[in-house]
């Protein structure tokens, strides 16, 4: 193994172990939490999930910009390289937590507090899915770009920065008018 994939791998573990352990250490404040009271729980859950899609959200913005400016990089440039680390830690290390993150606390507040009901509710619910399926395309896109294989263009990249967008206004106004 070349010393370049040993750090890499080694970089690799150690950001695992990270994100282990912020997960780790999310499940036990969301214990104490639970362990506090409902009353109290309740505001502290809906914070959390507010940072949480603010988190994912930064990500989603982020991510398509990196798409274009690494699709203009020469593939084994040093900028291309730099561009897959920056893509992969971004992914790692803040969207993939952040969604997961999101969604717990946001389907736990679906569950507690509106029973899962509403036609705003399962409006805004698919409309995190779409979301969720942008993600997935942005993850096979930093796959893809990691293996030098992005058949994209930087404009498809700046059409794709839209998406997050719009339905981030999609979701909001579904969470704040509730207009069905």
């Amino acid at each position: 193994m070349s010393d370049e994939r040993q750090i890499s791998a080694s970089a690799g573990r150690k950001t695992k172990l990270r994100v282990a352990a912020a997960l780790t250490a999310f499940a036990c404040f969301a214990g104490l939490l639970y362990w506090i009271g409902p009353d109290e729980t309740y505001l502290w859950i809906k914070a959390l999930h507010i940072i949480a899609v603010i988190s994912w959200m930064a990500g989603l913005l982020y991510m398509p910009r990196l798409f274009i400016y690494h699709t203009d990089a020469p593939a084994g440039s040093e900028q291309s390289e730099t561009f897959k680390i920056m893509e992969w830690r971004l992914l790692k290390l803040i969207m993939n937590p952040a969604m997961m993150i999101s969604w717990m606390l946001g389907l736990y507040l679906a569950w507690s507090v509106y029973g899962f009901s509403g036609g705003w509710l399962h409006a805004k619910i698919l409309a995190v899915v779409f979301l969720t399926a942008t993600h997935v395309y942005f993850s096979r896109a930093v796959r893809a770009f990691a293996r030098d294989q992005n058949t994209r263009s930087a404009r498809h990249w700046r059409l794709l920065n839209e998406v997050p967008t719009v339905l981030m206004i999609i979701i909001v106004i579904l969470v704040v008018v509730k207009p069905f």
